[in-house]
């Protein structure tokens, strides 16, 4: 194997030499267990933890190594290293963390494609896709969606959940899928380039690490059975983890997703819900919410079916959110500062009472 097979290019080489690396081992994390890390380089894989003192200068779990990293690392022992630096991310694609206000879940970096997977039957939700087109939008990352399971329904329903896609979404390819007798999965492949780095996203049980395994062409992700009370796939991939496919590409299998979190993805937002974004510059005040003001040109455009309902709801929820996310940030940037202050000026006060 070499770098280049795990998706290394010429800028990440000047990095390292303009910032004194050469000592060092170049890896890409492929994987990562709370604070273990596995990173493959170009001879070996090892198991790697990260040096104390970038540990301790972390400000957020956002400079801890992530999946799909470049990382600068040193051997300690057989399989064993420590990673010493982290390369600077190309795209990093992230949402909200779940249950900590005002904080990021980094997902991948370094991301070229994303595959949104949804299975046509129960999973299926237009207002899901574009939460998840909000947040690769928001990291540059181009998004591919698929349409699994698509033996469970007859081709009549089929045409229907694409229209829908295509009604809502523009210019984004959309591909039909089945895992089980594999219809589909050459138009897959053939997207799929060498050197590229791609991730699934997707809720629990949607097909993900079959398609992984399928696309590997051997058993890797753990995958289970469909549940028969649910009709749904048993989710039981815990983890992420970085897969070098046989045409050269490289994919990155994640978790299931309950909750698509948006963060300050502005553009992202605008990207996704560009029609409402375009007849936004037509209201009539600048400072326009598209909620109840006289002359909004978005209003109107749902009042006369030029804007899917559905679609501008979903907008306005995703909006209230990134909003909130803004928000919180902020107050926390405050209280942070209030405390840095308090603790300097305790600081200060106990070197005077000592002399």
């Amino acid at each position: 194997m070499t770098l280049e097979d795990l998706g290394y290019h010429p800028e990440l080489e000047n990095y390292r030499q303009a910032e004194s690396l050469d000592a060092f081992v170049v890896g890409r994390v492929i994987s990562e267990h709370k604070d273990r890390y596995i990173v493959n380089t170009a001879e070996k894989e090892y198991q790697s933890e990260i040096i104390g003192k970038l540990r301790f200068t972390a400000t957020s779990r956002a400079d801890f190594p992530a999946v799909g990293d470049w990382v600068a690392v040193s051997e300690y022992n057989d399989d064993h290293a420590l990673i010493h630096a982290i390369f600077p991310r190309k795209t990093v694609i992230e949402r909200q963390a779940v249950g900590k206000q005002g904080e990021k879940q980094i997902i991948a970096t370094n991301i070229d494609y994303a595959f949104i997977v949804q299975a046509v039957d129960r999973d299926f939700n237009l207002n899901r896709i574009e939460r998840y087109l909000t947040i690769c939008y928001a990291a540059n990352v181009i998004p591919l969606i698929v349409l699994n399971k698509i033996d469970l329904i007859d081709e009549t329903a089929l045409k229907s959940r694409v229209d829908q896609v295509q009604k809502r979404v523009k210019q984004v390819p959309v591909y039909t899928l089945s895992n089980k007798t594999q219809k589909g999965i050459e138009q897959i492949k053939g997207c799929i380039k060498k050197g590229k780095t791609y991730c699934l996203l997707g809720s629990s049980g949607v097909g993900k690490s079959t398609l992984s395994n399928i696309l590997l062409g051997k058993q890797s992700m753990k995958t289970n059975t469909i549940s028969t009370s649910t009709n749904k796939g048993r989710h039981v991939t815990s983890h992420r983890e970085l897969l070098i496919l046989e045409n050269g590409g490289i994919i990155i299998d994640n978790p299931g997703m309950r909750e698509v979190g948006v963060t300050d993805a502005t553009e992202g937002l605008e990207m996704t819900f560009d029609a409402i974004t375009s007849l936004s510059a037509d209201c009539r005040f600048k400072d326009c919410t598209h909620t109840s003001e006289v002359g909004c040109a978005i209003l109107s455009a749902v009042e006369n079916g030029e804007i899917d309902l559905s679609a501008y709801e979903n907008y306005l929820r995703i909006e209230r959110e990134k909003e909130h996310f803004s928000s919180t940030v902020a107050e926390k940037r405050k209280k942070d500062k209030v405390f840095g202050k308090m603790v300097k000026d305790m600081k200060k006060k106990n070197i005077n009472n000592k002399y």
